[in-house]
């Protein structure tokens, strides 16, 4: 049996591609909603966060052979607590991430995290629209909210906990757009209008995560884009196509039942 980081609509395609190779397994994402997306699709899904401890003990009681990680590329902590927990139990880590690609377009800053993000913005002033999601919304408010000539708008998703957080911050909120993309071009291209954006910050998350979309919206409108560099982690053994990703599970699990019939 195998366990599936997903939570993204390439890690539920995987889950899928693993699940017809006729592979048994279980797929584990973070909110409700994405574990109905699992649900609809006609995966078994485990909903709630896991620490490096709560891997080891499902490893351990439901007898996982290995772990295929395929989260966001900015779940770090997911990812750590994943690898963590494969080597305490001595089962398989693979890792699957979307393909980087190159932005090297001179309206594109790279920064290596989110307060180099915030830090940047601040000298920027003007109109600053933010697409990185809830999580780092404090890092980012406490830095540019009270800023003058600054005015920050906040896409994220519409759940209650992130309208929550926006409150308890102090965000504004005529700034806080609540939508769930993807985004085609022409959508940011007129959000961006609406909102007189003069530079918008995003993750490097691949094309997956409609990326270009924001990119080229914004190189059309001459908004500087400041892009944050994905996490440095050591994977070991990491993957960014999904026949790849078969291919070493087809490897360790084979290995492990001739391992097994050895014994017996």
């Amino acid at each position: 049996m195998i366990l599936v980081l997903a939570g993204t609509s390439d890690a539920r395609e995987l889950a899928l591609t693993i699940k017809e190779a006729g592979y048994k397994l279980l797929t584990t994402v973070v909110t409700e909603n994405a574990g109905k997306e699992m649900k609809k699709a006609g995966l078994d899904v485990y909903v709630g966060r896991l620490t490096s401890e709560d891997f080891m003990r499902v490893i351990k009681e439901q007898g996982f052979q290995a772990i295929v990680d395929a989260s966001h590329p900015f779940a770090e902590e997911a990812s750590k607590n994943a690898l963590f927990g494969a080597k305490e139990a001595d089962i398989p880590y693979i890792r699957y991430e979307r393909e980087s690609q190159s932005y090297e377009d001179k309206g594109i800053t790279m920064v290596e995290s989110y307060e180099d993000a915030a830090e940047l913005a601040a000298e920027k002033k003007g109109v600053i629209m933010l697409t990185t999601g809830s999580k780092t919304l404090e890092i980012f408010t406490r830095k540019l909210l009270d800023q003058p000539d600054t005015r920050v708008i906040a896409r994220m998703l519409p759940r209650l906990d992130n309208m929550e957080k926006c409150e308890k911050l102090g965000f504004p909120q005529k700034d806080i757009v609540a939508i769930q993309g993807p985004f085609t071009k022409e959508f940011n291209l007129a959000l961006y209008n609406q909102y007189g954006v003069t530079t918008m910050i995003t993750k490097e998350s691949g094309k997956q995560g409609s990326v270009d979309e924001k990119l080229e919206a914004a190189i059309e409108l001459g908004i500087e884009t400041i892009m944050i560099k994905r996490p440095k982690i050591n994977y070991g053994n990491a993957y960014s196509d999904f026949s790849d990703v078969l291919s070493h599970i087809n490897k360790i699990l084979k290995n492990e039942n001739e391992r097994t019939k050895g014994r017996t």
